[in-house]
């Protein structure tokens, strides 16, 4: 079940979704948005051609509360608001429709999982041939918050929990990496 705005704001009152900072004005008819923050991470080349995802990638960090994406460019990037479900709670994060039509695309692996904690960290890829200015607090995506059927009895414990800033790839921790 999706929530609408009925819910999410009954959910809110509840305790069972917590948002911090909470803008009342940012909930749309089904999904809350979410602001950028000013927290952003640029990956660095490897000193190869070529870089292994199970392997530490390396980052320039910048706080900014503008910054200038290049074209065909990536770059991570942190909302604002710092989020709580609780274990019965999951969310889709979307870009927002206005944000995509310009070129920018929004993505942070599309899903929180129930009893995440933190702010969320977004992939933001700039697909026009030209440069993209970005400014905090610009409403940059939403969440589309689901119910599960029944509570999850593993909430989420992973990695990215209780992340406060923008958080690069943390795949040299998989069990996969650590086969190697």
């Amino acid at each position: 079940m999706i929530l609408s705005d009925t819910d999410i704001k009954q959910y809110l009152q509840q305790e069972k979704i917590k948002i911090t900072p909470f803008h009342e004005n940012h909930i749309e008819p089904a999904s809350i948005d979410l602001t950028l923050g000013k927290h952003y991470l640029f990956p660095q080349s490897s000193q190869e051609s070529s870089q292994n995802i199970l392997e530490p990638f390396h980052y320039k960090e910048i706080q900014a509360h503008e910054i200038t994406i290049p074209a065909k460019s990536f770059v991570l990037a942190t909302t604002n608001e710092y989020i709580e479900l609780n274990n019965q709670l999951a969310a889709f994060v979307e870009g927002r429709s206005s944000i995509g039509r310009a070129g920018l695309f929004i993505q942070n692996a599309g899903w929180v999982d129930p009893g995440f904690q933190g702010n969320i960290t977004l992939e933001l890829y700039n697909a026009n041939n030209f440069d993209l200015t970005i400014q905090e607090n610009l409403r940059i995506c939403q969440v589309v918050i689901a119910k599960t059927q029944s509570p999850s009895t593993k909430p989420y414990k992973g990695k990215y929990q209780g992340q406060a800033t923008t958080t690069g790839s943390m795949s040299f921790k998989d069990k996969e990496a650590k086969d190697v």
